[in-house]
């Protein structure tokens, strides 16, 4: 009897994985989801405290190597930087999840110009920093999974958020095309869309919006809630499970999508 050996090549033991955002949210459920299926994680952020209880969360078998390092995608010649330096203690990097912390809410037609700007530095410029960077290591490895976590107004814009919606679009289209550069090399590139998630963005959002409505945060999020077909709020460890799978030689064959991890929000195909 034969066996599909894809359905056991879920564990990343061997692989070496660069998380970026990694200090809280989906970034550090991430990073534990990656570690506890073998990898050896480093983490990467702004603030070193929270790096480091993101570090003391992670498992570790006697043979994995996890660690960090602080950085800050808002400048980008120290954001490489950072990346060459640590790339000459690594002896290979196998996963990216590229991940960074969203625009401040807003209507698009109120945004000024330096908005969109220092939005398109961080997601874009930033994210484009990282990955050319750490190309060579992937393929030095001969595996690589870029993974990119972006929102659902990469399909539907969300009200509100307009230099996010503007921004996210474009990071979807540049992962689009580099999924297109980048499959001889035998490097995926996916997105993963968050859907309203417990976190400390979606916090601050309904927050926002609880004060310009004059209503409770309690009454927000039972409005959200409500357009959920799930009926619920996901949990970060929800969102880290897709960019575990999407990370694992399991998702071979996989590359150049959006995955809506949305519990079914959005309406179009």
């Amino acid at each position: 009897m034969t066996t599909n050996k894809t359905l056991d090549s879920l564990r990343l033991d061997g692989k070496w994985a660069l998380v970026c955002g990694a200090s809280k949210g989906i970034g550090a459920a991430a990073a534990r989801a990656l570690a506890d299926l073998g990898a050896d994680v480093t983490l990467m952020a702004r603030t070193e405290e929270s790096l480091k209880e993101t570090f003391q969360q992670l498992s570790a078998t006697g043979t994995q190597r996890h660690g960090y390092f602080t950085a800050d995608f808002d400048d980008t010649s120290a954001l490489k930087a950072a990346l060459e330096a640590w790339l000459k203690r690594v002896p290979k990097l196998h996963i990216l999840v590229n991940n960074t912390g969203g625009p401040p809410g807003g209507p698009a037609n109120t945004a000024k110009p330096e908005e969109f700007l220092a939005a398109f530095n961080r997601h874009l410029i930033g994210g484009q920093t990282v990955v050319q960077t750490v190309l060579p290591a992937m393929r030095n490895a001969g595996y690589g999974r870029i993974i990119n976590v972006i929102s659902t107004s990469v399909k539907e814009p969300i009200k509100g958020l307009g230099v996010s919606n503007t921004v996210r679009g474009a990071v979807a289209s540049w992962a689009k095309t580099l999924a297109g550069e980048l499959g001889r090399d035998g490097i995926t590139v996916n997105n993963v869309l968050p859907g309203f998630t417990r976190t400390g963005r979606m916090q601050s959002l309904f927050q926002a919006r609880a004060e310009k409505e004059h209503r409770s945060v309690a009454e927000v999020e039972i409005e959200a809630r409500g357009l959920i077909p799930l009926g619920r709020i996901a949990e970060p460890e929800e969102i880290a499970a897709a960019i575990a799978f999407l990370a694992s030689p399991a998702a071979s064959y996989i590359t150049g999508v959006s995955l809506p991890v949305d519990g079914g929000r959005i309406q179009s195909l």
